[in-house]
């Protein structure tokens, strides 16, 4: 029959086992994982989701959103210059997304080739405000896009306004925009969107 001792110690071992292998271990304070932000694997995640195009400013431009086949948004349209528009948007709706200092956005986006903007909002009551950078994409194939917040640049019309930082912790609202100028069809697929951490 075991002592007393070795049951303990081989107990101690199994749970130390078990805790290695399990989901829930609990991270180090200083460590972040990634975390989801927005994905598609439902229709109900294009609700999170809205179309501001020109036409607010008496533009012609058209776009929409779509999922046509689960884990993906499609954003697609026709971007115009006529009548002084010129620009096509997606945005999410309004929600705490819970961003910190040094977090990266990443996207999994597989473009046309075309050259997009990424916008973070905060609550303001200048027009037409967001802190912004654009992303390259790659015709018909999926790439990563890695978009540190600390980045981004704050703009009003498209035009840079200086001498204001980002708050990660303001922003309730992300979008993609096409604003490149080149009057025609676009279109960009995307397959979820998550948040990084700074380890540091």
């Amino acid at each position: 029959m075991m002592n007393t001792r070795r049951l303990i110690l081989l107990y101690g071992l199994a749970l130390v086992a078990t805790a290695t292998n399990a989901a829930d271990i609990p991270r180090p304070a200083n460590s972040k994982a990634e975390r989801t932000l927005f994905d598609f694997d439902s229709p109900r995640g294009l609700a999170d989701w809205q179309i501001v195009n020109d036409g607010v400013m008496g533009g012609r431009s058209s776009s929409k959103v779509a999922m046509p086949s689960k884990g993906e948004m499609l954003f697609s349209g026709n971007l115009s210059l006529e009548n002084n528009g010129g620009f096509a948007s997606t945005r999410s709706r309004a929600k705490a997304l819970q961003l910190q200092s040094g977090d990266t956005i990443v996207l999994e986006v597989k473009g046309d080739g075309r050259k997009y903007t990424f916008n973070a909002y905060v609550p303001r009551r200048r027009m037409a405000f967001s802190y912004r950078t654009e992303f390259k994409t790659t015709k018909d194939e999926w790439t990563e896009v890695r978009i540190p917040l600390d980045q981004l640049v704050a703009t009003s019309f498209g035009r840079v306004v200086r001498g204001l930082s980002l708050n990660p912790a303001e922003v309730s609202s992300i979008g993609i925009l096409l604003g490149d100028k080149k009057p025609g069809p676009f279109q960009i697929a995307i397959r979820s969107i998550s948040v990084i951490g700074d380890d540091k």
